[in-house]
């Protein structure tokens, strides 16, 4: 009845709405207009309430169709082909910004909160379990953990198996499982690799689930009974999804000073979209930290091997077949993130032709067994990574005026501000008040601009030739012993912001000189401040590419654990750890003992047992020593493992603060500033180690 009330009251409502799309005005009514719908809005703000949200989603939604409405019947009118060319590509970019606002507003506006589904007291009860570790060419190192972290999951032994997926068939990997014990996997080729990899154990496994995890994700040990649960609860449930949280810092958050204090790249997606995406039966599976159900793999041929990202287009053929999904908001496992930034464009560019062979082959509008709702996901998803020309010509259009006075845009300076400012405004606003603990306000601007330059083309190429191309490993673990500058991967970003900074230049004398030029100083003033708005951006990509040192093999994690200390005297002391990792510990000193005499064991005393770890100091001082573990047994570092990673609270950490627009904007220009003040810094320093290198020769 609630529904069918809804309804007639949209379809009441059409009438008022399409009058407020179509009403023309001049620039000062429509300025009115604006400024009295951003004062509601901000009244409207004030509340929490969330059907004050979806109002406001409205609010923006009929503001940026109106300014649509008013770029399609007022301002495509050219004087030259060239200007009717950029022109066109300019509001094709809105339409398709347009487009997947209304398609975000769709995924993030009703998130779905699942909580966890409890397992029946009945151990017989519990399906089986099959866990999947894939691997091809990283190092033991990366792998070791992850396969220790699974056998740490608190899941009857008989019900569980542990595999890993060698597709690189390496003894010293065949070593390790027959020393740990778990399964170990390989096949005489590589064909469909990571997909194929995985229905070739399908074959040899008969786990009635099958959990995933990429060879660096290491799961905590709550992971499988946090999980199970749903699928007893829903016996048409194929997937359940859970959040790719990472322990090591992204390029973004690494390399800028702001980066830890702004929520990462994935945190939007692995919040308010899957969130959003589950509340339209839309999760999308990505490829690692789930469980599906055998049965419905089996039913769709396994995994799919159609395309480079097996992961999302699984899920779709599951849920074409009528299969329930389902995201669990809960980081059950943590992984490494890319190190750096050049892995990080070869990652998303693998992302991103992945999805387009998607749209090109299975495209979710057509065929049959989807919802609308969970046809538009999946759209959504797929055109995002479209956003590359788009963005491209956002940020170069400026330069059609300020450089070749070309008019793409058919109207007065007044009236383009006047309807694109409050559309922007609102959808910034809304925005914000969505997700703004998951995306500050205009970082995707960041993130998407750091990959435009490089994914325009591969997309291009794979819309028309959806089969070319395979699918490429993520190198991660490695460490960067010296920072640098990577111009290579933002060439094309230099070579924009100097033509940027070139037409603000040029449009600055001629709006000085305007009854010289004989130009319309307001229109100046338009096309300079938007290249200056896209100059910030540029200049935040670039300061990405400022690689910073990376030479902390294992993450630190903030831990107090009650420890013995074992000194070469014979004495030992007690105290507790302050952090906590994998290759060893900060401990609080509890006298100046260690100032004398050498620390040669550590015993960590667990709730289970005590586990002792020969160490090394590494520094130490009045407070603190630090101390580094040396080389120790399987069975003690799956130990460790199970105090340092497997913890059930491992990954839970508080949200981050409410997004602010304007200290989001502020904490940009400030990654631009410190672009320019620390390479100068950096320079001067590297020029007085030289100095004085020479003077020592």
């Amino acid at each position: 009845m609630k529904k069918f009330l809804l309804s007639v009251l949209a379809l009441a409502l059409l009438p008022v709405a399409a009058l407020v799309i179509i009403t023309p005005m001049d620039s000062q009514k429509q300025y009115i207009f604006g400024l009295l719908s951003i004062g509601i809005l901000f009244l409207m703000g004030l509340s929490k309430n969330r059907t004050v949200s979806v109002i406001m989603v409205v609010m923006s939604v009929l503001m940026s169709t109106r300014y649509m409405y008013f770029r399609t019947t007022q301002t495509l009118h050219f004087n030259s082909e060239i200007e009717a060319i950029l022109g066109i590509g300019l509001f094709m970019a809105e339409v398709y910004v347009w487009i997947m606002l209304l398609l975000s507003y769709l995924q993030t506006t009703f998130p779905l909160k699942r909580t966890i589904v409890p397992l029946p007291d009945d151990t017989s009860l519990w399906p089986t379990v099959d866990v999947y570790i894939p691997t091809y060419n990283e190092s033991l190192d990366v792998v070791r953990d992850t396969v220790l972290a699974a056998q740490c999951i608190d899941y009857p032994r008989d019900k569980v198996k542990i595999y890993i997926l060698d597709d690189g068939k390496r003894r010293e990997f065949a070593a390790f499982a027959a020393d740990v014990g778990v399964g170990y996997i390989t096949r005489n080729d590589n064909s469909h690799a990571k997909a194929g990899n995985l229905n070739h154990a399908m074959k040899i496994t008969q786990g009635e689930l099958i959990c995933v995890f990429d060879c660096d994700h290491v799961a905590t040990r709550i992971f499988l009974q946090a999980t199970v649960g749903a699928f007893l609860q829903d016996p048409k449930l194929a997937l359940i999804q859970t959040p790719h949280y990472f322990y090591s810092p992204d390029p973004f958050e690494r390399n800028l000073s702001v980066g830890r204090d702004i929520p990462n790249e994935g945190m939007l997606f692995y919040g308010p979209i899957q969130q959003g995406n589950d509340n339209w039966n839309a999760t999308f599976f990505c490829g690692s930290c789930a469980v599906i159900r055998r049965s419905a793999l089996e039913e769709i041929g396994g995994f799919a091997v159609e395309t480079v990202t097996e992961d999302a287009h699984t899920a779709l053929k599951m849920q074409r077949r009528g299969w329930n999904s389902a995201f669990l908001d809960i980081p059950l496992a943590a992984g490494l993130a890319t190190e750096r930034l050049v892995l990080h464009v070869i990652q998303r560019t693998r992302w991103a032709r992945g999805m387009t062979q998607i749209f090109r082959m299975d495209n979710p509008l057509f065929g049959r067994g989807l919802t609308l709702q969970q046809r538009l996901c999946y759209l959504s998803a797929m055109l995002y990574y479209q956003f590359a020309l788009p963005r491209i010509a956002f940020v170069t259009a400026p330069l059609a005026y300020l450089l070749f006075n070309l008019n793409i845009i058919h109207s007065s300076a007044s009236l383009i501000f006047a309807y694109a400012l409050p559309h922007l405004f609102l959808a910034i606003y809304v925005n914000s008040r969505l997700n703004g603990r998951y995306r500050y306000s205009f970082w995707g601007e960041i993130y998407d601009l750091v990959l435009a330059f490089h994914i325009a083309l591969p997309t291009a190429v794979t819309m028309l030739f959806p089969k070319r191309g395979k699918f490429n490993v993520t190198d991660k673990g490695a460490l960067l012993d010296v920072g640098y500058f990577d111009f290579r991967v933002v060439r094309p970003h230099l070579i924009s912001a100097i033509l940027l900074a070139a037409g603000v230049v040029a449009g600055i004398v001629r709006a000085c000189a305007h009854d010289y030029f004989g130009v319309d100083p307001w229109v100046i003033a338009l096309n300079v401040g938007w290249g200056i708005y896209c100059l910030i951006f540029l200049l935040g990509a670039i300061a990405v590419a400022r690689e910073t040192r990376q030479v902390r093999k294992t993450i630190r994690i903030d831990v107090e654990i009650p420890v013995l200390l074992h000194y070469a005297s014979g004495i030992v002391s007690r105290t507790t750890t302050q952090d906590l990792s994998m290759g060893g510990c900060r401990i609080a000193a509890p006298d100046d003992r260690h100032l004398k005499d050498e620390i040669e064991e550590v015993e960590l005393l667990l709730q289970s047992e005590a586990i002792t770890i020969p160490v090394q100091t590494v520094t130490a001082d009045e407070n603190t020593i630090r101390l580094m573990f040396e080389e120790m047994p399987l069975a003690r570092r799956r130990e460790l493992v199970r105090v340092v990673l497997a913890r059930a609270d491992a990954w839970i950490n508080p949200p981050k603060p409410q997004d602010n627009p304007f200290r989001s904007l502020l904490t940009i220009l400030r990654s631009v500033f410190e672009l320019f003040w620390l390479s100068w810094t950096q320079r001067r320093k590297n020029r007085r180690l030289a100095e004085q290198e020479n003077r020592a020769a």
